[in-house]
């Protein structure tokens, strides 16, 4: 299960960065989700509820919020987005992309050229957009 594992790098992170501040509680995690990933939101939450227990980090407010895709065709230069694949793709496909990111450029096309040779500039991943640490 992927989303345990980001969970994981999620928590560790945010405790090196209040160690590394010389903090001494973890207040608050803002973390970006990016719509191409499509993660399982209830097994992300429930991960990190298990792994913040009993750390400085117990009683962080954690935050989300979600990315559009941006792509930029390399064909033609033409930039896109995307607000939600459920209107662009099926859910098999969309399964294909959560295990597969890369499967992206076989249902996905560039609007203006009809190209499948794409960057993809935002939406995919997770990160951490900030942490607020009490010193």
């Amino acid at each position: 299960m992927h989303e345990w594992a980001l969970a994981e790098a999620v928590i560790k992170t945010a405790l090196e960065v209040m160690k590394k501040e010389g903090g001494k509680k973890v207040v608050e995690i803002n973390i970006v989700i990016g719509k191409l990933q499509t993660i399982d939101m209830d097994a992300f939450n429930f991960a990190l509820g298990e792994l913040i227990e009993g750390t400085p980090a117990e009683s962080a407010k954690i935050n989300f919020e979600y990315e559009n895709p941006v792509f930029k065709c390399i064909n033609c230069g033409y930039e896109w987005s995307i607000e939600s694949l459920d209107k662009l793709l099926g859910e098999d496909e969309i399964e294909a992309i959560h295990f597969v990111p890369e499967l992206s450029h076989i249902f996905i096309k560039c609007p203006n050229c009809n190209s499948p040779d794409f960057d993809v500039i935002k939406g995919r991943g997770v990160y951490i957009k900030s942490i607020k640490i009490q010193e």
